[in-house]
This record gives structure tokens, C-alpha cells and sequence, in this order.
């Protein structure tokens, strides 16, 4: 048991909530899926986060085999925290958790995401089928970060670091990106703004903002008993 408090419950689905299931826990992971980070790096994935909830957290999941800390080799010699082998198959989890949290129909709408948030949604919400002919290399730009994405034969790669020769390179803000794809500003609007910078080929930009359809919402079948 990870946590100060257990299910005590031997079903493994409570056991990997006494795992994973305290809070925080589950985005700590998240912020890993996608490559090591540095303490100050998951500080600033997550905002909302206090330096001592995320050092307990850190020390609960490393007890648990679920990340590992490693030092970096020279030059860049710094601590960070990665995921073992096996916590890396969180990944399926926090993806089906993703497409499962889209279709609620309390979704939140407006609250920020961060990096690595963004790019996981969208290898969430990646439509095979709408990507039908569609292939290239994009690289992606969010100020110092960098990531590179490859579609082809119904697939998406999107892994964090720079892309070697891409098609298009997109500079932008995750926001804004979020906002081109799932909530239909134009990219006509955002370039006038300065908002979106693209460089190469653009088309292969405007079709890939097309390729992550929202799920229907469930119904909601929550009425109040005051009718409020």
C-alpha cells in the first residue's frame, strides 16, 4: 500500500486505487507518459499542485515501482523522475480515462491544460478512419518545447523533441492549439492575431486539425428533487 489509507479490498482494480488513486497521483503519471521531467517540470504541468503534496506523491509512486529518479549524465547532470517499465502502461489507462471524461456532460470547458496534456489528448482523440490519406511530419512549438507528431497509414505518433525535416512546424500556444481543434477558431483569425505561426505546408495543418472528433456527450439524467 501506497497511501496512508487502503481499500482493503483484494480485487487488483482497488489495489491499483490504493496505488494510484490518492489525489494527484494519477496527473503526476501523466505528466511522465511522454518522457522524464525535472521536479520544477512537473511543478509546471501542475500548477495546482503544492511542492509537498507533489513530493509526497513522488515518494509514494517510487515506493511503488510506478517511477524511478535517475540522474541525467553531463552536461545536463540534473535529478529527474521517469516512469519504470511498468508504470509507463499507465499510458492505456489515463487514454481510456480520457475518452471516458469527454463524453460527460459536466465536462469542464476553459480550464487550462498543460503541454504534455494537450499532446496526450489528442493521441486520445486521434480518428484513424478521418485520417484516411493524410501523411507527414509535424513539429510542434510551445516556446522552448518542442514536439514532433507523424501521421501515416491511419496512425499518430506524437513524441516530445524537435522533428527532422517536417512539413510544417507550428507555433502556437497549447490553448490555442486546443482551441483550433476541438472548438473551431479559425486558423485564418489566429494567424491575423499572431496567435499561430506555420511555416511549410499548411494544408497538412488545416487537415490535421480535423482528425480529433469530441464524442457525443452522455445524457444527463441528474434532475434535483427541488427542481433546482
Amino acid at each position: 500500500m501506497v497511501g496512508k489509507r487502503s481499500y482493503e479490498d483484494g480485487c487488483a482494480a482497488a489495489h491499483a486505487l490504493d496505488l494510484i488513486g490518492e489525489r494527484w497521483a494519477l496527473l503526476v503519471a501523466r505528466e511522465l507518459i511522454l518522457g522524464p521531467k525535472r521536479f520544477t517540470d512537473l511543478r509546471a504541468g501542475l500548477p495546482g499542485i503544492s511542492p509537498n503534496v507533489l513530493t509526497q506523491r513522488l515518494e509514494e509512486l517510487e515506493r511503488a515501482s510506478i517511477l524511478q529518479r535517475r540522474k541525467l549524465p553531463p552536461p545536463a547532470s540534473v535529478w529527474v523522475y521517469e516512469l519504470t517499465e511498468w508504470g509507463a502502461q499507465l499510458e492505456g489507462v489515463i487514454m481510456a480515462l480520457g475518452r471516458w471524461g469527454a463524453k460527460s456532460p459536466n465536462l469542464p470547458k476553459g480550464d487550462p491544460l498543460s503541454v504534455d496534456s494537450t499532446m496526450l489528448s489528442l493521441r486520445t482523440m486521434f480518428d484513424p478512419v478521418s485520417s484516411a490519406g493524410v501523411k507527414g511530419v509535424l513539429e510542434f512549438r510551445f516556446g522552448e518545447e518542442r514536439f514532433r507528431g507523424r501521421i501515416g497509414a491511419g496512425r499518430l505518433e506524437l513524441v516530445r523533441g524537435s522533428a527532422d525535416a517536417p512539413d510544417v512546424v507550428v507555433a502556437t500556444s497549447p490553448a490555442l492549439l486546443l482551441a483550433l481543434i476541438y472548438g473551431g477558431y479559425p486558423i485564418k483569425d489566429a494567424l491575423r492575431a499572431g496567435e499561430l505561426t506555420l511555416s511549410g505546408d499548411q494544408a497538412l495543418f488545416k487537415r490535421f486539425i480535423t482528425l480529433f472528433p469530441l464524442p457525443a456527450p452522455a445524457p444527463a439524467t441528474y434532475v434535483p428533487a427541488d427542481g433546482h
